[in-house]
């Protein structure tokens, strides 16, 4: 019995060989793995559906499913690896001027002295900068001008591009009965912008002189408002023949706006400005100035002026602020930079409108720029009052008067320290 090996029992080896399965068979299809979700791990089962993980994937810190904001109002959240970023879009940037008694620019300013009331209501002031902007620029020139104003004009455009900034760039818009895009936006100093400046130098109109218009000026005979020789009458018999005062255009509300549609569609990140060069006079614009003003302080635009010709005179500007029904305006363009918190300058001779050109270039490309972010609603449509004061003595303070929010509105620029 020794010599004889010891034999597993029959059934035992049929057992062992049951327990050995076979090779897997080949499948036609796929099984149907169902939705996939980016980020998430899948387990497949012999029966061929997807089982999510069973436990959260392990996290640095418990922030990994928490919900995160900084003082730029960026809310982010972030579960089961997926990260979503909100931005709230109630960011507001007032950009402003500041002069003495003198009209000299002030230096040297910073968040501490300076306050801003929205509505009524001190707002915390998050960004403050008096870093130069770089400029997006519509030129506005006015061709509706008599003759004598428009060579004056003419002889002073020479030094409006050295002016400007490489990095600014320009467009350029002129305008008599109705505006004209001389040139789309352009490096500042290139020669596209230097031939356009060329183009839009105008012949100037005729003025009117009495006699060449129909009223008791239009005979050479009147005494006592009364036509003493019937042959010099405006109206000989019934020949029809009656002279009438000639309603001229003068399209600056459309050329204004002309200049806002395009300035809309220019980076945010650059201040956008409308230039005018004009006399300020206007009629016949389509447009209406309530509403050109609404789409400027919409779209984040100002306007500044250097008013020429008459209108810059100091007697005509008071002239206008007594402005007769149903007449022309000799000047606008007040309530467009009041409104815009633009810059202006008037002036008559040649030599000064050149210096004018500089001078307010570098005002705007130096002025103070605030941001912060107010707790009204994004946009409800409604105009938002706004008023900056300087904590100084003696100052003025030029800034816009307010803004109706849009969509563009809440894009913060890079966090600026605030001192």
């Amino acid at each position: 019995m020794l010599g004889v090996q010891a034999q597993p029992p029959a059934g035992r080896e049929m057992l062992a060989q049951q327990a050995i399965p076979d090779a897997p068979k080949p499948q036609a299809t796929l099984p149907n793995l169902g939705p996939l979700t980016p980020g998430l791990s899948t387990t497949s089962t012999s029966g061929g559906t997807v089982a999510p993980p069973t436990k959260a994937p392990a996290s640095p810190s418990p922030a990994h499913a928490a919900e995160t904001t900084d003082n730029q109002g960026y809310v982010a959240t972030e579960d089961m690896h997926q990260f979503t970023l909100h931005v709230r879009s109630n960011f507001v940037e007032i950009p402003f001027t500041v002069k003495d008694s003198k009209g000299q620019l002030v230096p040297g300013l910073n968040s501490g002295d300076v306050r801003v009331y929205e509505n009524g209501v001190l707002q915390h002031i998050t960004d403050f900068t008096t870093d130069a902007a770089a400029l997006s620029v519509a030129l506005v020139i006015d061709q509706t001008m008599t003759h004598d104003e428009t060579e004056r004009l003419n002889d002073s455009l020479g030094a409006l591009q050295p002016a400007f900034a490489p990095f600014d760039e320009i467009a350029v818009i002129k305008y008599n009965n109705g505006p004209t895009l001389v040139t789309d936006f352009t490096a500042a100093q290139s020669a596209r912008l230097t031939q356009a400046i060329e183009r839009s130098k105008g012949q100037g109109r005729d003025a009117l002189l009495a006699g060449s218009l129909g009223g008791p000026m239009a005979s050479t005979t009147v005494i006592n408002d009364q036509n003493f020789d019937p042959n010099t009458a405006p109206q000989r018999g019934n020949s029809g023949l009656q002279l009438t005062q000639p309603q001229e255009v003068h399209a600056l509300n459309d050329a204004i706006l002309a200049a806002a549609k395009l300035l809309s569609k220019r980076p945010i990140d650059r201040r956008r400005v409308i230039y005018v060069i004009s006399n300020g006079n206007e009629y016949g614009s389509e447009a209406k100035t309530k509403d050109v003003i609404r789409y400027l302080q919409t779209n984040r635009i100002q306007v500044d002026v250097t008013l020429v010709g008459e209108s810059s005179l100091p007697v005509v500007g008071f002239i206008d602020r007594l402005h007769l029904p149903l007449t022309m305006r000799d000047d606008v363009l007040t309530a467009y930079w009041q409104a815009t918190g633009g810059v202006v300058d008037s002036e008559f001779r040649t030599k000064e409108i050149e210096k004018s050109f500089a001078k307010i270039a570098a005002e705007v490309r130096n002025q103070y720029t605030l941001g912060y972010y107010t707790q009204e609603p994004v946009i409800d449509g409604k105009y938002r009052p706004v008023e900056v004061v300087v904590l100084r003595p003696n100052l003025d303070v030029i800034a816009p008067k307010g803004y109706f929010p849009s969509a563009m509105q809440g894009v913060a620029p890079p966090l600026n320290v605030v001192q």
